[in-house]
C-alpha cells in the first residue's frame, strides 16, 4: 500500500518579503496622509491625519486593490491589527494624572457622566432602535463617548470586528464632530450658552468627540478655555481602557447567558494595560520632554498607519448596508452630546460651585 509523501511546512521567504512590503506600502500611504493632513484646508477643520487616513486607504482599498499583490496583505493586515496595539498602548503617554488633577472633581464628573451615559445611549438607540449588530453600535458609541477616531481603533482591536464597521464608525465621529467642532464657538461666543471659561473648557472638553477637535473649538474661544477643555479631553481618554474592562465584562456574562451577538467576548488585551502603565510613566515624569515629544510624534504616525490599514480592508458594498442607521445613531448621540453635555456641565457647576 502506497504512503503519500511527506510535507513540511514552513514560511517561505517571499511570504515575509510580500509582509514587509505591505507595511512599507501603508507607511508610504501614511506619509503622503500626514503631509495632506498639515495643509491649511485640512489643519483648520480639526481633522486628524487618522481621519484622511481611513478615508485614502478606503478610496485606495475599493478602487485600487486589485493593483496590490496577494502576498501584501499580511503586511496590511499587520499595520492594522499589531501595529494598532503598540500605537493605542503609547496613546498613554498623552495623559497625566497631574494633568486631571487640575481641573478637580468637577472634570472627573462631567467626564464619567457623559461617557457612561453615551455609551448607554448609543447601545440602545442603536441595538435596539436601528437594529444594528452590537460591534458596530459599541463601535459607535465609544467614538461619540471616549476619544473618537482612537476609542473606535481601541475597541475594534479588542472586540477583532470587521474593517468595515470601524470605518462606519469613524465616518460618524468625523461627519458629527466637525460639525460641533464648527458650531461650539459660534454658541459660545454669541453668549446663547451662557458658560463661563470653566463652563466651556467642561463643555468642549467633555463632549466633543477628537483631542484635535477640542483644541480646534476652544481655540476659539480662549488660551483658558483650551487648556482646560484639553484636560477633560484627556480626562475621558484616561476612561478608555476602565470601560473595555466593564464591557467585557458585560459581553462576557451575556455570552454565558446565551444573549451575546457577533463574535462573542470582547478582548482585554495587554495594549489596555499598557496604556495605564505608560500614564503612570507619564505622571512621573521620568522621561525626557523630548523623548515623548518624539514617542507622541511616532505613536501618531503608527495611528494613522493603522487607519489607513483598516480603510484598506474596508468595502464599500459592506459599509453601505448600515451606513445609514449607523449615521443615525452617530447623529442621536451627537445631539445627546450638545444638549445632555451642555445640561451636564451646568448640573456639574452647580453642584461644584
Amino acid at each position: 500500500m502506497a504512503t503519500a509523501p511527506v510535507t513540511h511546512s514552513h514560511t517561505p521567504p517571499h511570504d515575509t518579503r510580500g509582509r514587509f512590503n505591505g507595511i512599507l506600502l501603508v507607511a508610504l500611504f501614511a506619509l503622503a496622509v500626514t503631509q495632506l493632513a498639515a495643509l491649511p484646508a485640512f489643519a483648520s477643520l480639526g481633522i486628524s491625519p487618522l481621519i484622511v487616513g481611513i478615508l485614502a486607504g478606503a478610496l485606495y482599498g475599493n478602487l485600487l486593490r486589485q493593483g496590490i499583490p496577494a502576498g501584501w496583505a499580511s503586511g496590511i493586515n499587520f499595520s492594522a491589527r499589531n501595529l494598532l496595539r503598540i500605537a493605542v498602548a503609547l496613546f498613554g503617554l498623552r495623559v497625566s494624572l497631574q494633568e486631571i488633577a487640575q481641573v478637580g472633581w468637577s472634570g472627573l464628573t462631567v467626564s464619567l457622566a457623559i461617557v457612561v451615559s453615551t455609551l448607554l445611549l448609543g447601545l440602545w438607540v442603536g441595538i435596539k432602535l436601528f437594529k444594528l449588530d452590537r460591534d458596530t453600535a459599541l463601535l459607535t458609541a465609544a467614538g461619540s463617548a471616549i476619544c473618537g477616531a482612537a476609542a473606535v481603533l481601541a475597541f475594534e482591536s479588542a472586540l477583532r470586528s470587521q474593517p468595515h464597521k470601524s470605518a462606519m464608525a469613524v465616518g460618524s465621529v468625523v461627519l458629527f464632530g466637525t460639525l460641533s467642532m464648527l458650531l461650539y464657538p459660534v454658541l459660545v461666543n454669541s453668549g446663547w450658552l451662557g458658560l463661563d471659561t470653566l463652563g466651556v473648557g467642561l463643555f468642549f472638553g467633555g463632549t466633543l468627540h477628537e483631542v484635535a477637535q477640542v483644541v480646534g473649538a476652544a481655540s476659539n474661544v480662549s488660551p483658558e478655555a483650551t487648556h482646560i477643555a484639553t484636560i477633560v479631553k484627556m480626562t475621558r481618554v484616561m476612561l478608555l481602557v476602565p470601560v473595555l474592562l466593564v464591557v467585557g465584562l458585560w459581553i462576557s456574562r451575556s455570552r454565558q447567558a446565551g444573549q451575546a451577538q457577533g463574535n462573542g467576548r470582547i478582548n482585554v488585551p495587554w495594549f489596555a494595560f499598557g496604556f495605564l502603565a505608560l500614564v503612570l510613566v507619564n505622571s512621573l515624569q521620568v522621561l525626557p520632554t523630548s523623548v515623548v515629544s518624539a514617542v507622541n510624534q511616532f505613536d501618531t504616525f503608527a495611528l494613522t498607519m493603522a487607519m489607513t490599514a483598516l480603510g484598506m480592508e474596508s468595502k464599500f458594498s459592506q459599509i453601505r448596508q448600515a451606513g445609514p442607521r449607523a449615521l443615525a445613531t452617530g447623529a442621536i448621540l451627537n445631539l445627546w452630546l450638545v444638549f445632555g453635555g451642555l445640561g451636564i456641565t451646568l448640573a456639574v457647576q452647580r453642584l461644584f460651585g
